[in-house]
C-alpha cells in the first residue's frame, strides 16, 4: 500500500506538476513553470498599463504637442533603433551573458558604412557593410567568450573600448555625411507606409523574428536552458559554446541593422553614435522582465520597456525638463523593476 506513492510522485512532473526546481523545465515564455508564464503575461499587461498612464500624462501636460501624429511617429521612430539593439541584448541576457559593447558596435558599423569608399557602392554597399561589421564584431565577442573562456563582462567591455577607438580613428573625429539619396529617402515622409515610418516596420519585423526564435524554435529553448543552468544544458547534449557564439552573432547582427537605421535617421555616421545604447538596452530588458542571471525573459517585455523609456524622454522634452531629471527618473524605474523582479522570484520560486 505504501509503494505506489513514489510512482505517483514520479508521474507528476511528466504531467506538468512541479515538485521541485529540477522538475521545472523551461517554458515558451522564457523559463519556469506555467505559473511563471502567467506572471510574465501579467508583467506585460502591467507595462502596457504604464504606457497608458504615460500617454495620459503626456496628453494632459502637452495635449497639442504629445498627441500630434508627427510626435507619435517620432516616438516610434526613436524607439526603433534602440529597440532592434534591445532584441539582440535580450537574447544574450536570457542565454546567461551580457553585452556592454552594443553601442560601440553601432558606432563602428555606422562610420564604416558611411566612408566615401563604401558610399561609392550605393545603398547595397552601405547596408552590406553595416551588417557585416556588426556580425564581425559579434563574432569576435562570441569567440572570446565561448572559446576563449573570457568573462562576458570583460570581453564586451574590451570590445566597447576597441570599437569606439576604431570608430574615432576612421572618422578622425569628424561627421561623415551620407550622399546616397536612396538611403536618405527612407527617412522622408514620402517613404512612410500607411503613415508608418519604414524604420518602425523594420523594428516590428526584428521583434517578430526575435519572438519566434525565442518561443518557437529549438534554438530558443536551448538559449533558455544554458541561461538557466549551463552545466545541466551541457549534460543534456547542448553545445553550450556554440550556442553562446550564435547569441553574440545575433547581437552583432542587430547592431548592424540598427547602425543602418541610424544612418537613415541622421543622414550621417559619427563615432559618437550609439552612446549609452548598452545601458538603455539592458535597462529596457530588465524592465521587461528579463533576469540578469539568465534563463528567463520575453522579447515583448523588452520592447515595451523600450517604448516606456522613449515615451518618458519625449514627455520630459516636451515639458522642457532637464536631461539630468530624465536620467534620475530612468534610474528610479530600473531600481523599482529589479526590486519587483526579486520579490516575484522570492514569492513564486520558493
Amino acid at each position: 500500500m505504501t509503494q505506489p506513492a513514489p510512482s505517483a510522485q514520479h508521474q507528476g512532473p511528466e504531467k506538468g506538476t512541479v515538485t521541485g526546481p529540477a522538475a521545472a523545465p523551461p517554458s515558451k515564455q522564457g523559463g519556469g513553470p506555467r505559473a511563471l508564464g502567467l506572471r510574465l503575461d501579467v508583467r506585460n499587461l502591467s507595462l502596457l498599463g504604464v504606457l497608458a498612464v504615460l500617454a495620459l500624462v503626456g496628453g494632459l501636460t502637452e495635449p497639442d504637442a504629445f498627441l500630434d501624429t508627427g510626435n507619435l511617429q517620432l516616438i516610434l521612430t526613436q524607439s526603433s533603433v534602440i529597440g532592434v539593439v534591445t532584441v539582440g541584448v535580450t537574447l544574450v541576457i536570457i542565454g546567461g551573458g551580457i553585452d556592454l559593447s552594443v553601442g560601440a558596435m553601432v558606432a563602428l558599423a555606422s562610420v564604416w558604412a558611411t566612408t566615401l569608399a563604401t558610399q561609392d557602392f550605393g545603398f547595397a554597399g552601405i547596408l552590406f557593410t553595416a551588417v557585416i561589421v556588426g556580425l564581425g564584431a559579434g563574432l569576435v565577442n562570441g569567440v572570446l567568450i565561448a572559446y576563449g573562456r573570457l568573462v562576458p563582462f570583460i570581453a564586451t567591455l574590451a570590445m566597447l573600448a576597441s570599437a569606439r577607438g576604431l570608430a574615432l580613428q576612421i572618422t578622425d573625429g569628424k561627421t561623415q555625411i551620407v550622399t546616397v539619396q536612396s538611403v536618405l529617402d527612407l527617412g522622408l515622409p514620402d517613404a512612410y507606409v500607411l503613415g508608418i515610418p519604414p524604420l518602425v516596420l523594420v523594428f516590428a519585423a526584428v521583434t517578430v523574428v526575435g519572438w519566434l526564435i525565442l518561443n518557437r524554435t529549438t534554438f530558443g529553448r536551448r538559449t533558455v536552458a544554458i541561461g538557466g543552468n549551463a552545466e545541466a544544458a551541457r549534460l543534456a547534449g547542448i553545445d553550450v559554446r556554440r550556442q553562446r557564439l550564435y547569441l553574440y552573432l545575433l547581437s552583432g547582427l542587430c547592431c548592424g541593422i540598427a547602425a543602418f537605421m541610424l544612418i537613415i535617421l541622421s543622414g550621417s555616421g559619427q563615432n559618437t553614435n550609439g552612446n549609452l545604447y548598452e545601458l538603455d538596452a539592458i535597462a529596457a530588458a530588465i524592465i521587461g522582465g528579463t533576469l540578469l542571471s539568465g534563463g528567463r525573459g520575453t522579447i515583448v517585455g523588452s520592447v515595451l520597456g523600450v517604448l516606456i523609456f522613449t515615451t518618458i524622454t519625449n514627455i520630459f522634452a516636451l515639458n522642457n525638463l532637464q536631461s539630468d531629471v530624465q536620467q534620475i527618473a530612468k534610474g528610479a524605474i530600473i531600481v523599482a523593476a529589479v526590486l519587483v523582479q526579486r520579490r516575484t522570484l522570492r514569492n513564486g520560486d520558493t
